[in-house]
């Protein structure tokens, strides 16, 4: 593992680790953005274990010698966001914002993990 994946990978972790947390506490920002895309607040706990579950695989593809685990995490997260991107679109949301960073930082793991 590159110098460059470990660290694109946790920045990763740390990033859709706080993300995650933030859906079990949510603030209002997220509540408003729920509201705006359509998307029941009851989901919330559901896509913060997702999103969780995405950040553990990570980690856990870093620690121990099984790559598979890191590289299904990635994927995972990339196919979270981009549907969170879809879901967002869907709603007339156009503009660039957080859902695009992760998706970013997502798919950059992913391809470092490939061809690492």
């Amino acid at each position: 593992m590159s110098t460059a994946h470990t660290t694109i990978t946790i920045l990763t972790i740390v990033a859709v680790g706080v993300s995650a947390i933030a859906f079990f506490r949510p603030p209002e920002v997220i509540l408003e953005s729920m509201a705006e895309t359509d998307v029941e607040e009851s989901w919330l706990p559901m896509l913060g274990t997702l999103k969780a579950a995405g950040a553990l695989g990570l980690l856990i593809g870093i620690g121990v010698p099984v790559p598979p685990i890191g590289t299904a995490a990635a994927v995972g997260l990339v196919v979270y966001f981009v549907g969170a991107v879809v879901v967002h679109r869907r709603a007339g949301d156009y503009s660039i914002s957080g859902q695009h960073a992760y998706l970013l930082l997502a798919v950059v793991t992913l391809v470092l993990d490939v061809v690492s």
